[in-house]
């Protein structure tokens, strides 16, 4: 049970920030107004700054992993998506207007332009040493496995590997949906829309039952990073096919659905930080 529990709790920790990084972006669009921009930055700054707070707690992996996470949220949010709305205004790209209403923000078609500065990062991870399960069979499909060692056998850089797995998987599942809302390429009821959708949600099972085996926190938390935004997909089609209320876009309108989500995303935390607190107890007494 305990290890179905550490699962669990890792999954609806992740769970709970994608929302409340929706949320976020329009929250500083609405709240700062003319401003915008400026209350970007400082969200993104403040992601720099659990970096700054988590390479000092690299030799603790469980504060490493959740200030890697919750950087990786900010400085998306603040400064990755927020630079794309910059471009979009400043150009004055209109929104995508499907049956009177917007299906896709002018900032996210910016974002699909972005396609091949993510495929030259993919590469960067494809020819290197990484424990990424995608990458590794890539590599050895492509029979290159064997020629990349790593570097060194000291420890892992645990805060940077939740960081950047955390925008590297985020932009890429971005761009997946935005080339097959394209009408151009697939459409939202074509059905490499539906494969996408419906492929994330079992890839996404697969994902929680080996989730559900893992018995350490920190990494359980790593783990879920994919495991939470693939199934996101899903809900980002549901969204898209108008079968759910995307509550996280209109967080003024909702504060009180959010503000439960943001309650309870604290209480799991909290939660985590006790844990781990109690296992580093327990293993200095033993």
């Amino acid at each position: 049970f305990n290890k179905v529990k550490i699962g669990i709790f890792s999954f609806l920790i992740v769970l709970l920030l994608m929302p409340i990084g929706h949320a976020l972006m329009v929250f500083t669009e609405i709240f700062f107004g003319d401003n915008k921009y400026l209350g970007a930055f400082v969200i993104g700054l403040l992601g720099v700054a659990l970096l700054l707070i988590g390479i000092r707690k690299q030799r603790n992996p469980s504060t490493a992993t959740i200030l890697g996470l919750l950087a990786g949220i900010l400085v998306w949010t603040g400064w990755v998506e927020f630079s794309f709305l910059w471009i979009a205004e400043k150009l004055h790209i209109p929104a995508l207007m499907e049956n009177g209403e917007i299906a896709t923000k002018p900032e996210y078609l910016v974002m699909l332009s972005s396609i091949g500065l993510l495929s030259t990062f993919g590469l960067l991870f494809l020819f290197s040493f990484t424990r990424c399960q995608f990458f590794n069979w890539w590599q050895r499909l492509l029979g290159i496995k064997h020629h990349i060692k790593p570097k060194t056998t000291s420890e892992k850089p645990i805060l940077l590997i939740t960081f950047i797995e955390t925008i590297m998987i985020l932009w890429t599942f971005y761009i997946v949906l935005l080339l097959v809302y394209d009408k151009d390429i697939a459409g939202d009821n074509h059905p490499m829309t539906y494969i996408v959708a419906f492929g994330s949600l079992f890839w996404s099972f697969y994902l929680i039952s080996k989730l559900l085996k893992i018995q350490i926190f920190d990494y359980a938390i790593r783990y879920a990073v994919p495991t939470v935004i693939i199934f996101w997909n899903f809900v980002e089609v549901m969204g898209r096919w108008n079968l759910l209320k995307e509550i996280w876009v209109e967080p003024f309108e909702h504060w009180i659905e959010i503000t439960i989500i943001s309650s309870l995303f604290i209480a799991f935390l909290g939660y985590y930080v006790y844990e781990n607190k109690k296992r580093k107890l327990h293993k200095t007494v033993i």
